[in-house]
């Protein structure tokens, strides 16, 4: 069950008539174009979009209604959730994914300007948070969130990065409003920005972090995991739009199911086709997306990811971004609880599996797993040139990340990775004897 999810992104435009959202009315023979919106690039929601979409899944459902209509897909890929909530208050995009916190202002900027949303499944999620992280400069000397008191620090305000931001900090003891200097940018501008040298740190969501840290441009301050509260990413539907089509939101449902299942059964295959979509590297999705990846994907909107959402909201409100929100009026999974029948409480109930190290070897379709870390770098000393990726678990949190950009600790025959040095001193403090190695150290004291 790790990598279950299912998802709605739709609009619908009744073709030949001009109306948006109007197809209910539409008559037998008539041709109905259902616009999903989607984020190729926020690779977890790929069950709802990237990999659905290169599937084919979605339209060989709507085929096989049968209903005397003729239906056409329409996909329309955007970099963050907020336009798709636009074109959705607008009538133009009937269902759209998007994070937790832009799924909130979703289901507020519906109820303000009378065009009702909901959340009707999830996609990718972590229960610990570790899909937010906080990265700087290879050459930083940042140790911890407190070093950032007085810096300056790049995320995107309403997005549950900026969440994670404001939280750490807030455990920090840094006011996330005086105590730092934030900038509000787009998660591509903040990244140039670090690189450019003129933000000290960057605090993004899935999958700029990860990104980041392959390409040498950034290093873990802060492992969103640590905050130890849920993160997910869902699929939000018009009202009007659930009611007026049922069929077809069940039909894209049952689509997603068989997508979270496909990156189940096939996750090196799956990170390949979204990398090939998408143009981020294959070795970056699977981190998020792969077998014992950061996320899990499940459709079942489960009651910590509520609870999660709940919390979320004072976050916006005190950032001003929004008022109250009824979340529990906001979700309404009836819709994927029909489109998955007996399996939905299987579902429900399934927990995450726990991280393991895991090499992808040149060459490979089929990644190998390891039973602690030191096995996996043993292997990687003994297959020095031979390794595609490397991935390990940090010992705390669980997060995966690369093994090479990971901080390792000594603690006796132990290595232990660390995402973030801070969890990986907090481990050092609490056992006496461990201490901090390198990467290259960690592959000599393996074998």
């Amino acid at each position: 069950m790790k990598r279950k999810a299912v998802v709605l992104s739709a609009a619908t435009l009744l073709l030949p008539l001009s109306a948006c959202g109007g197809s209910a009315e539409a008559g037998s023979g008539s041709t109905v174009t259902v616009t999903v919106g989607y984020q190729s690039k926020t690779i977890n929601t790929v069950t709802a979009g990237t990999l659905l979409r290169s599937l084919g899944y979605f339209e060989k459902q709507l085929n096989a209604l049968h209903d005397g209509h003729t239906y056409k897909v329409d996909w329309q890929d955007y970099a963050t959730g907020a336009p798709i909530t636009a074109q959705m208050t607008a009538g133009k995009i009937d269902i759209g994914s998007m994070g937790d916190f832009p799924l909130l202002l979703n289901a507020a900027r519906g109820k303000q300007l009378g065009q009702p949303t909901h959340l009707v499944s999830v996609t990718g999620y972590n229960l610990r948070g570790g899909l937010n992280t906080v990265v700087i400069a290879p050459d930083s000397k940042l140790a911890s969130l407190k070093d950032l008191k007085g810096k300056k620090v790049s995320t995107s305000v309403g997005s549950a990065a900026d969440g994670t931001l404001v939280r750490a900090l807030q455990r920090a003891g840094v006011d996330p409003n005086t105590g730092v200097s934030k900038l509000n940018q787009q998660p591509a501008v903040g990244a140039s920005a670090l690189s450019a040298g003129s933000v000290d740190a960057l605090s993004q969501f899935v999958a700029w972090p990860g990104l980041l840290a392959y390409q040498g441009k950034a290093k873990a301050l802060y492992d969103g995991a640590r905050l130890n509260l849920p993160t997910f990413h869902g699929v939000t539907a018009r009202e009007d739009f659930a009611k007026q089509h049922p069929a077809v939101l069940d039909a894209f449902l049952k689509a997603q199911a068989q997508a979270s299942d496909y990156l189940d059964d096939h996750p090196v295959t799956a990170a390949e086709k979204v990398a090939g979509a998408t143009g981020l590297p294959a070795e970056v999705v699977y981190l998020y997306n792969g077998a014992h990846g950061i996320a899990t994907f499940d459709p079942a909107v489960k009651p910590q990811l509520v609870a999660a959402l709940k919390q979320d909201v004072s976050v916006l409100k005190a950032a001003k971004l929004t008022g109250d929100i009824d979340v529990d009026s906001f979700i309404d999974d009836r819709y994927v609880k029909k489109a998955l029948g007996a399996s939905y409480a299987e579902r429900l109930a399934a927990a995450p599996a726990p991280g393991a190290s895991e090499v992808w070897p040149k060459g490979g379709k089929k990644t190998v797993s390891f039973k602690s870390p030191k096995e996996l770098l043993a292997y990687v000393a003994g297959h020095r040139g031979g390794i595609r990726a490397a991935y390990v678990p940090d010992a705390t949190t669980g997060t995966l990340w690369f093994a090479d950009k990971a901080v390792w600790v000594a603690d006796g025959d132990q290595l232990l990775p660390f995402v973030a040095p801070d969890t990986a001193q907090a481990y050092i403090t609490a056992h006496g004897g461990a201490r901090a190695v390198s990467y290259t150290e960690a592959l000599g004291r393996s074998s």
